[in-house]
């Protein structure tokens, strides 16, 4: 008996206009609705089913430096619902988790692995309309060639959730950040600030074998870090964070240790509690122009290491992913808010200020 020939999926309605969370200066976030992207070859539109904020966007939001308008939000998972001509592996109808950014491996930075210094990954592949901005804030993304090209479409399987998809990228840019300290079983880390990106960070250094000190002046977020796995837990606003480092370290202090908190303190902390020969990472000190005065004898004399790191790494997307998805650390409970496209500006609001009751915030466009 002949077999019947396959029909095409029907395609995905998709609407002419959309509702988004349109940044139009300081502190300046109205819901509008504006057009649905258009596609150019190779693009993809993504109907977004959730997206996390993050700090960079509420700095952006907060000190008005790039111009409006813009529609932000990076964190983003969703559906693909359409694609252009000249795309291939992708179908309408594939689950994604979308990264913002991907280099040129090409450029003399990608080349060297600072891959974030690249010009090409410095260029956003990823918006509702207007300049770039990520865009994830929305109903639809439009996803550049580049980035559907390099590898920044990630396959979400079925039995993943939409909550865990939006961390796929700040798992990276964490992993990242950890892997530059080397860490290993012999070493004692200080993390100052327990966010969620501190918390993420926490488990990532658990997961490569390190005792974890875990340093934030809310009490419930130090509750966390300590049924996360911390060895000690420290209020630093009421005891001294270079001691609780010497106490457990035989009065050397501190291997290593990672600032995930704005402000001159846990930067001086940081600084204070390692031990000679030490290497501490700036991970929340994302604006320029911020100054932090330190005792740099400190660091010469005691042959200190203070290093950055900023944003994702490609060399890292798989296993970043594999993390998320076989949810090898603890992620969908840190989602504390999930906020509806229509109130993203509450989220704003909710997300900037850190109390024991805020952690992860997640606006999610279908929910009513």
């Amino acid at each position: 008996m002949p077999q019947p020939t396959p029909t095409a999926p029907a395609p995905l309605t998709v609407p002419a206009t959309m509702s988004a969370a349109v940044y139009r200066g300081k502190d300046d976030v109205r819901m509008e609705s504006i057009p649905v992207p258009a596609l150019e070859p190779g693009e993809v539109l993504v109907k977004v089913a959730a997206c996390g904020v993050c700090g960079t966007d509420l700095k952006k939001v907060q000190q008005g430096h790039v111009a409006p308008p813009r529609v932000f939000g990076h964190e983003t998972a969703g559906t693909i619902v359409r694609t252009a001509s000249g795309v291939r592996g992708w179908t309408a109808g594939d689950r994604v988790a979308v990264y913002h950014h991907i280099p040129d491996r090409t450029s003399w930075y990608s080349q060297r692995g600072l891959y974030a210094q690249c010009p090409r990954y410095k260029q956003t592949g990823v918006t509702a309309g207007f300049a770039p901005a990520g865009g994830g804030f929305s109903e639809y993304v439009r996803v550049l060639p580049w980035i559907v090209e390099g590898g920044g479409l990630v396959r979400v399987p079925e039995d993943v959730s939409w909550e865990e998809a939006v961390f796929v990228e700040p798992v990276n840019t964490c992993l990242k950040g950890v892997r530059m300290l080397d860490l290993d079983e012999e070493h004692v880390l200080l993390v100052a600030g327990l966010g969620s990106v501190g918390l993420i960070l926490l488990q990532l250094a658990l997961r490569e074998g390190a005792r974890v000190i875990a340093a934030d002046p809310l009490p419930g977020r130090r509750a966390i870090a300590q049924r996360l796995g911390a060895a000690r837990t420290v209020d630093p606003r009421a005891e001294d964070v270079h001691q609780a480092c010497l106490e457990l370290t035989e009065g050397r202090g501190a291997d290593r240790a990672i600032v995930a908190a704005v402000g001159a303190g846990p930067v001086r902390d940081a600084i204070r509690a390692t031990r000679p020969g030490a290497a501490i990472l700036l991970f929340a000190q994302t604006h320029r122009g911020d100054e932090v005065a330190v005792d740099v004898g400190d660091l010469c004399i005691d042959e200190k290491r203070v290093v950055g790191s900023y944003s994702a790494s490609v060399d890292l997307a798989d296993e970043a992913a594999e993390i998320v998805f076989e949810r090898e650390i603890e992620l969908r409970s840190l989602v504390t808010h999930r906020v509806p496209l229509s109130e993203a500006p509450r989220a704003f609001a909710l997300a900037s200020t850190p109390t024991d009751d805020v952690l992860k915030v997640v606006v999610v466009p279908g929910l009513r």
